[in-house]
């Protein structure tokens, strides 16, 4: 076998040994046998001509050489993978696959009554949704439509901006009772406040934005913006949530609503390839309309809040 002989098979199997760790927990999540893993292991290491993994006492470690070929073989995993999604559908009619690529919040919280209708319209129409703070790279076809709370900057993708998403203090009605409303902004420092674990590109712009914002010590940190909401939820402390989220439960009372309050720009963003999928098509014009009328119910419940 020389180096053009390599399998895709191969390199899936490479892969999973990576995310997994051992051979036997690669074969699992790929539905072979461990002798079938090891062997397209090996045969992909005897192609190559050198170790990809070391053997240890906790598993199979990369060695740098399968790091350095790791994003490659993402690269093949996600180019494969969107192949099997456009030839799963007829150009003529609406079915197939299309893979949704969208933040926590949004996806979990806002997507779902959106894909409903979508699907009762289109019932031959597979939806895959990921859920994720990490965004998927479009151009490499990791999905096939995102939504977005940044511009996207590639030439090569079709942006459709749907508003802007306000978010501000909510706190649910047991905190308020327990601890009081504060009044002002310096007040925040005397209550629990629940916040981010790590500072990304995206909150930093925040707090740049945001220059009234006291410093303050979080009672409560966690990466993950659905964790907040839910700790909002539970009457944890005082967090930053989407007005249109918080609207939905009575319980949940915005804090300082004239003081504070940020905006995020939704954009749906899907690569120039896909306009003309009906599958791809039908979902981004359904995404678009049930953003906007979330978007639009926000600004609506907010103007009534302030009636």
């Amino acid at each position: 076998m020389n180096k053009m002989d390599l399998s895709w098979d191969f390199y899936r199997t490479f892969l999973a040994v990576l995310d997994e760790g051992s051979l036997s927990a690669a074969a699992r999540e790929l539905g072979l046998t461990q002798p079938t893993v090891g062997r397209h292991v090996d045969a992909m290491e005897a192609a190559l001509g050198y170790p990809l993994f070391v053997r240890s006492p906790h598993g199979l470690l990369p060695t740098d050489a399968a790091l350095a070929l790791k994003p490659y073989a993402e690269t093949l995993a996600a180019t494969s993978a969107a192949l099997l999604r456009a030839a799963s559908s007829q150009r003529d009619t609406v079915s197939g696959t299309v893979r949704v690529s969208a933040s926590e919040v949004i996806g979990i919280e806002v997507l779902p009554p959106i894909l409903t209708e979508l699907h009762e319209a289109y019932p031959e129409l597979t939806i895959e949704l990921s859920a994720s703070d990490m965004v998927e790279d479009l151009l490499r076809q990791e999905a096939d439509i995102a939504v977005r709370m940044v511009a996207p900057a590639q030439d090569a993708l079709i942006a459709r901006h749907l508003g802007a998403v306000p978010l501000s203090f909510h706190a649910h009605r047991r905190y308020i009772e327990r601890r009081g409303m504060p009044q002002t902004l310096a007040e925040l420092s005397d209550h629990s406040l629940i916040g981010y674990d790590r500072e990304t590109a995206a909150i930093r712009a925040i707090v740049a934005r945001s220059p009234e914002l006291p410093a303050t010590r979080f009672a409560l940190k966690a990466d993950s913006n659905l964790a907040q909401l839910a700790a909002i939820r539970a009457g944890f402390g005082i967090g930053i949530c989407q007005n249109g989220l918080a609207a939905r439960d009575p319980d949940l009372l915005p804090v300082l609503p004239d003081l504070f309050e940020m905006k995020l720009d939704t954009w749906l963003v899907m690569h120039e390839n896909l306009k003309t999928a009906p599958r791809c098509r039908v979902t981004f014009d359904a995404l678009a309309a049930g953003l906007r009328a979330y978007i639009r119910g926000t600004a609506l419940a907010d103007a009534s809040t302030e009636i």
